[in-house]
């Protein structure tokens, strides 16, 4: 008779590790878009243009990317738990701060804190949750941790917009850094749950490190190659949240408010997909095949856009298809890369390939604005079908290359 005693406390840690990473994701993602919505009102207030505003993402981007992957060595190095409490409380703190900034430039340096602070979170979250979850519920944790990112992104202008309207922008900002700090105490009191494994994961990474593991690692074909499919995955995805309005209201001779409503139903049912997903990633080994066929799909329902020029309405059910298998690619992905992770190296492993959204999100607008400046934009939608299939290329390449000799990381 199987002795399943442990299994309730064990699942209940694991719900409670899932629900803090998901509450740190969220309020990382909600504070990149804390400041966007506000920017008719920032322009006028600080008396700046729009381009200075733009810088201001510009800083935050450039200073998580720039510190993504040392952020990652010293998760390994220090413990993810000590990182990401470091990276919760200045991302919180400096957001906290931005309510008492006087003028423009101490925004700006104030941003470029908030986004080293944000550098933590890839590496940080899942490094913990590969220690601290069982595996049997790893692409469920991944998917939460994904979705916590999607409510952040999703929330943050209805709530900041609302808020200011009730208290004013800086004491909404404020507010809204206190919760950050609020969630650090919140985690800074969990005691062992986010800590599991660290010791180990210590003692593996050293000696990783003294066999070469550490930029040696990053450089080897399965990383590289996994790198490479998270730059072709930004960039194929970006489209659709860059351009895809512009894209409509070209093609369709439509104002704004109604060429929004396609993207919106993409990022809605995304959200869905990627709880989907994390059923699905734990219920195959095979993940590269869910990837596979999810970026398959995508490219279908993009290039049915500019094939069949549909009615709207039906525009929106393929963008919401789309959206669909994009967000189910997500854990999928996530299992593909701890597939090729050594024990102990989950921090710089996902700090290095988890930079390729940045690089993406650098290479796609360019890409996607160049297209739509040749005056058709059906172009932007055969654009994301080609894309979606060459991704398909980088998929199976990296996981053939997990064969190469890299370690997987062994499950609880």
């Amino acid at each position: 008779m199987t002795d399943r005693s442990g299994e309730v406390p064990a699942k209940r840690r694991d719900v409670k590790v899932m629900a803090l990473i998901a509450a740190g994701h969220f309020l990382s993602h909600f504070y990149i878009l804390i400041l966007p919505p506000l920017f008719p009102l920032l322009r006028d207030e600080l008396d700046v243009s729009y381009a200075a505003l733009g810088l201001l993402v510009t800083a935050f981007n450039v200073a998580t990317g720039a510190a993504q992957i040392p952020a990652g060595f010293l998760v390994d190095r220090f413990g993810a738990r000590r990182l990401l409490l470091f990276g919760l409380g200045v991302m919180g703190g400096a957001m906290l701060a931005l309510g008492f900034a006087p003028s423009y430039w101490p925004m700006l340096a104030l941003v470029a804190l908030a986004g080293i602070g944000n550098s933590v979170f890839h590496p940080a979250d899942y490094a913990i949750l590969s220690a601290a979850v069982d595996s049997r519920r790893m692409g469920r944790a991944f998917s939460i941790h994904t979705f916590g990112g999607f409510a952040g992104f999703a929330l943050a202008p209805p709530v900041i917009v609302g808020l200011t309207a009730l208290v004013g922008w800086q004491l909404a900002v404020l507010l809204a850094g206190a919760a950050g700090l609020g969630v650090a105490a919140l985690m800074l009191l969990s005691g062992d749950a986010l800590r599991a494994d660290v010791e180990a994961g210590r003692a593996r990474a050293a000696e990783g490190a003294h066999a070469g593991g550490g930029w040696r690692l990053l450089l080897s074909l399965p990383i590289v190659m996994a790198l490479l499919f998270f730059v072709m995955l930004a960039v194929s995805q970006g489209g659709y949240m860059t351009f895809g309005v512009a894209a409509i209201e070209a093609l369709y001779a439509v104002d704004l408010a109604t060429a929004t409503v396609p993207l919106t139903a993409y990022l809605t049912v995304s959200a869905l997909g990627v709880l989907i997903g994390g059923w699905v990633a734990d219920r195959t080994r095979r993940h590269e095949q869910v990837v596979g066929g999810c970026f398959v799909m995508i490219a279908l329902f993009a290039a049915a856009v500019p094939l069949l020029t549909p009615p709207l309405a039906l525009v929106t059910l393929l963008f919401a298809c789309a959206g669909l298998f994009s967000g189910m690619v997500a854990p999928s992905r996530d299992m593909m890369v701890r597939a090729v992770t050594p024990p102990g190296a989950s921090g710089k492993v996902f700090g290095f390939v988890t930079t390729g959204f940045n690089i993406g999100g650098i290479l796609g607008p360019l890409l996607f604005g160049l297209l739509l400046d040749l005056g058709d934009p059906r172009h932007l939608f055969f654009a994301i079908a080609a894309l979606s299939l060459l991704t398909l290329v980088v998929i199976y390449a990296t996981a053939r290359s997990a064969g190469s000799g890299t370690p997987a990381v062994a499950g609880r």
